[in-house]
């Protein structure tokens, strides 16, 4: 493994680190001083939108192949369409992920 290699996975490893455990720190430092009957009502709004904001992001960006050529964009779309198949059939995560994976290697496969 080259360096530049090494060093872009202990960032990308530290901002998903990071992501998740800044909010759950500060909340912990916000509701430590309040009573039991006040924390609930103290968790921002911004904060329970946060998880699937994240997921949303990371899910426009991977829609979009690049390079954009016809073979990406055919096995994304493939892959794509596989996985909502498979989530409406199975209600699960595990399983749709898995499926579009495999349907996204296979498209390019054969391409």
């Amino acid at each position: 493994m080259t360096f530049d290699v090494g060093f872009a996975l202990v960032v990308i490893a530290l901002a998903t680190f990071l992501m998740r455990a800044i909010p759950v720190i500060w909340l912990q430092r916000r509701l430590r001083g309040q009573s039991d009957e006040h924390r609930v009502d103290s968790i921002p709004t911004w904060l329970s939108v946060l998880g699937p904001l994240m997921i949303a992001a990371m899910l426009g960006v991977s829609l979009v192949p690049e390079p954009l050529t016809l073979g990406l964009s055919l096995a994304t779309l493939v892959g794509a369409l596989v996985t909502l198949l498979v989530w409406f059939w199975r209600k699960s995560l595990g399983w749709p992920v898995f499926a579009g994976v495999v349907s996204y290697a296979v498209v390019m496969l054969l391409l």
